[in-house]
C-alpha cells in the first residue's frame, strides 16, 4: 500500500517553494520474536558477532537497543541491507549512526525508501553510495520530509540530472530543514542583499551546501563581507559569500597584508576581490610566488593586477612561466612589439597564442614548440 502511494507522489516538477511544508519525520521501534534472551545485555554481544562491532561500540549503541529481548527484528534488518550490498564497514557505520534502524520493520520502514530512491533514479549501487555516505536520508519519512525537500532541491537546481548528480555526490545538505534553514536563507539574500532567486541558483548549482548552512552564520559572513569593505551590488557578492564560507578569517587577512605590501590600497583589494575572489582559496605562500613573478619578472603594475585580476587565476606552471619564456625569446630576436598588450599575451586561449606566436616561428626556433609541447603535456 505504501509503495503504492510513493509512486503516486513521485517528484514534481519545479513546484512552488511556499507552498511546499512537512513535518520532522519519526519511527516506532518493533520488537520480535525469534532468538530470545532476558539478559539486558545481550544486544552487546550480537553487534559485535552480527556487525563486527567492538566491545565499546556495542555496548554505546546497545543502550538505544536495551528494550529489546529478541534478534528476530534485527536479523531481518541486516539480512536487508546485506541484500542491498551494504556490509562490513558500510553497514557497521549505519548502525553505529543509528542503532535504532535495528528496531524498524523492513517491509514498512525499509523497502518503501529503497525503493523510492530507486525510483528517483538512482542505480543500485548509486543507491548504496549516497545510503552509505549519508544514512541519516534512511531516517527521513518519505512523504513529511524527503519528497518535498527533493522536490524543493530539484525546483533549486533547476534539472533532475543535477539533483541526482548532488546525492550520488554528496547529499548531506538534505539534512537542513527547508523551512528553518534553507527558506530563510534565501529569504535573507533575496530581501535584504538584494540578490535574487535566479542569481542564487547559479551559485546552488555548484555549491548547494551554501545555502544549507545555519542562517546565523549566514548572517556573519555577510557582516564579515561588509567589514572588508565589499559591497553587496556587486554581482559577484554571492560567490565572495561562497569563498569567505570556504576561507578562514586568517587566511584572508594573511591574503590582504601580502596583496598591501604589493602597494595595493584597501579599496583596490576589495575592487580585485569583487572582481576575481577565487585568488583567495589559493595558499599565501603560492599567491606570494605568482605576485612575485608578475610585478618582478613580468613587469606588471600593482595598477594593472587591480584592472585585470584574472591574471592572479591563471595557472603559474602551465600557463604564465612558459609564455613568459616565449615572449623572452620573441623579444631576443626582435619579435615582441606587444608591450601594451602584455595581459591579452597571457590571458588569449592556447589555439589563439599557438597560432600567433609559436607556428609562424616554429622552424626557426624549435624551443617555441618545446616549450608549447611540455605545457599541452
Amino acid at each position: 500500500m505504501l509503495h503504492s502511494t510513493i509512486r503516486r507522489h513521485a517528484l514534481l516538477p519545479l513546484p512552488q517553494l511556499h507552498r511546499i511544508f512537512f513535518a520532522t519525520s519519526t519511527s516506532s521501534p518493533l520488537s520480535g520474536g525469534g532468538t530470545s534472551s532476558r539478559d539486558p545485555h545481550f544486544m552487546v554481544e550480537y553487534l559485535v558477532n552480527s556487525c563486527g562491532f567492538s566491545i565499546e561500540e556495542a555496548s554505546k549503541a546497545s543502550k538505544r537497543l536495551a528494550h529489546l529481548r529478541s534478534t528476530e527484528n534485527p536479523d531481518a534488518v541486516l539480512a536487508f541491507f546485506r541484500s542491498h550490498g551494504i556490509d562490513g564497514t558500510n553497514l557497521r557505520r549505519m548502525i553505529s549512526w543509528k542503532p535504532g534502524y535495528l528496531c524498524w520493520n523492513v517491509e514498512s520502514n525499509l523497502t518503501p525508501k529503497f525503493q523510492f530512491l530507486r525510483d528517483l533514479g538512482l542505480s543500485e549501487s548509486d543507491l548504496v553510495d549516497v545510503i552509505t555516505k549519508n544514512p541519516f536520508i534512511v531516517s527521513l519519512n518519505v512523504q513529511r520530509t524527503l519528497l518535498p525537500r527533493l522536490n524543493v532541491w530539484e525546483s533549486l537546481f533547476g534539472s533532475r540530472e543535477l539533483l541526482l548528480k548532488y546525492l550520488r555526490k554528496q547529499c548531506w545538505f538534505l539534512s537542513s530543514s527547508i523551512e528553518n534553514v534553507v527558506r530563510p536563507n534565501l529569504n535573507f539574500l533575496r530581501d535584504e542583499c538584494d540578490i535574487p532567486l535566479e542569481r542564487a541558483s547559479l551559485v546552488l548549482k555548484h555549491h548547494p551546501t551554501f545555502i544549507a548552512q545555519n542562517p546565523n552564520s549566514l548572517r556573519a559572513l555577510v557582516d564579515r563581507a561588509k567589514g572588508m569593505g565589499l559591497t553587496t551590488r556587486s554581482r559577484m557578492f554571492l560567490w565572495i559569500l561562497h569563498i569567505l564560507f570556504r576561507v578562514s578569517r586568517e587566511k584572508v587577512e594573511a591574503h590582504s597584508k601580502l596583496m598591501r605590501s604589493f602597494g595595493l590600497s584597501n579599496s583596490e583589494l576589495c575592487t580585485v576581490i569583487e572582481k576575481q575572489p577565487f585568488f583567495l582559496t589559493f595558499s599565501t605562500d603560492f599567491l606570494r610566488i605568482k605576485m612575485e613573478f608578475l610585478v618582478k619578472n613580468i613587469g606588471f603594475t600593482p595598477s594593472c593586477i587591480v584592472k585585470r585580476p584574472t591574471l592572479l587565476v591563471l595557472s603559474l606552471k602551465k600557463r604564465i612561466i612558459p609564455r613568459f619564456q616565449v615572449m623572452e625569446i620573441l623579444k631576443s630576436e626582435g619579435l615582441w612589439t606587444s608591450d601594451d598588450k602584455l595581459h591579452m599575451f597571457l590571458r588569449t586561449s592556447d589555439q589563439k597564442f599557438l597560432n600567433n606566436f609559436i607556428l609562424p616561428y616554429k622552424d626557426k626556433f624549435p624551443k617555441l614548440l618545446e616549450i608549447s609541447s611540455a605545457v599541452a603535456e
